[in-house]
């Protein structure tokens, strides 16, 4: 009885802070689930070298490590290709930079099919550094990049057939070939150091711990990227996250930068994309799973020329209506996770959602179990007024 009225309590502040807060516009209203698909937790890269030897023999959700091979797992950002099928990039692995050396970062092609509630997993590519781009030893003699090497969470492909990743460890911007092979050394973000930072030389890092690049948005003309720091910066207010602009012709910060506003500082941001000039979606989230979940929602935002930022609700993803009981789910759906972490425009008013299952350590969906990854379409109550080009 007490755990209920903690979270009802929770979820009416929420509710209080969004309405009297004057950057918020007013909410788009309910939308609904229109997909369901899952990819079970217990899914591992054909023939692929064991993982987890860092994480020691205590069980975790019922699953003992080390694991057999690369876990399909703990999808940060996701690319779509237009013909059915998604690339879902894994981030760093288990957790942190000291568990993941011998965690591979992957980017997977997978296909979701909304009918069966499925996901298949058609291949991928590894990301790699042949070419003696990053100035710094990496963990692995063939220079495969692991999760002691960066922490991608998120990424985009660009017009050339490109990718580019936002790494929480520096943080840095990678760019990367079609094959996920480094085509010029990691970008820092000038001013702006994490504690795993390779070259901190005795300076104070001024980011928390995995407080990097969470999202990372192309623009809808394809000229810049704005990528989306997880935490504030020491000396800017605990709720307030710095958006910043990256000019892809001159390879360089423009020094244009907005702030993101959190409803709590005990929220953090999951993904960020695109949906016109100055308007963008991004996933805000509480840590909660389960029961304790209470905040996970997608914010329309928009960018001021003062550097702030308004944001309106467009979707809470703890509260999806599902008429049709899809995926034998009820009528009220909800998306308990911890990490939601990946957003992709697939229409004016579709979105598709995914979550990281953190495996093995996440159970939002059922306590001791392990989640699968689930990956879900989600209608909006209206329009976005979205770009074509995002989604087309």
């Amino acid at each position: 009885m007490r755990k209920t009225i903690v979270v009802l309590t929770a979820a009416a502040l929420a509710t209080a802070v969004a309405a009297g807060n004057p950057r918020h516009g007013e909410p788009f209203g309910r939308a609904t689930l229109t997909g369901f698909a899952s990819l079970p937790a217990l899914t591992y890269v054909p023939a692929s070298e064991p993982s987890g030897s860092a994480l020691g023999t205590t069980p975790v959700n019922g699953v003992t490590a080390p694991f057999p091979g690369q876990p399909v797992q703990g999808f940060s950002g996701v690319v779509r290709n237009g013909d059915g099928t998604f690339l879902a990039m894994s981030d760093n692995g288990f957790g942190t930079k000291a568990n993941s050396a011998d965690f591979v970062l992957r980017v997977h092609h997978i296909r979701p099919d909304f009918r069966r509630n499925t996901v298949t997993v058609l291949g991928g590519f590894d990301l790699s550094d042949p070419a003696g781009k990053a100035p710094f030893a990496l963990t692995r003699a063939d220079r495969r990049l692991t999760g002691a090497d960066f922490d991608v969470e998120s990424v985009v492909r660009t017009a050339d057939g490109t990718f580019w990743f936002g790494d929480e460890f520096g943080p840095f911007l990678l760019h990367a070939d079609a094959g996920g092979r480094l085509l010029e050394a990691p970008i820092a973000l000038p001013g702006v150091r994490s504690p795993q930072h390779p070259h901190l030389d005795g300076a104070a890092p001024n980011l928390g711990v995995s407080r990097g690049f969470e999202g990372l948005a192309r623009s809808v003309d394809g000229t810049t990227l704005y990528p989306l720091l997880e935490g504030p910066v020491t000396g800017d207010p605990a709720t307030s996250l710095r958006i910043n602009e990256f000019d892809l012709r001159g390879r360089a910060y423009t020094g244009r930068r907005w702030t993101y506003p959190l409803d709590s500082a005990a929220h953090a941001v999951g993904d960020f994309a695109a949906v016109g000039r100055e308007r963008f979606l991004v996933i805000e989230r509480d840590s909660g799973q389960g029961a304790a979940a209470v905040f996970k929602k997608i914010f329309l935002v928009t960018l001021r020329k003062d550097g702030t930022t308004d944001k309106r609700q467009v979707a809470d993803l703890m509260d999806l209506a599902n008429p049709r009981r899809i995926g034998g789910f009820p009528a009220t759906f909800t998306f308990p996770f911890e990490t939601i972490e990946d957003l992709v425009v697939l229409g004016d008013r579709t979105l598709g959602v995914l979550a990281d299952n953190n495996f093995p350590s996440s159970s939002g969906r059922a306590p001791g179990v392990p989640d699968d990854t689930e990956f879900i379409t989600v209608r909006l109550a209206r329009g976005l007024g979205a770009d074509r080009r995002v989604y087309r």
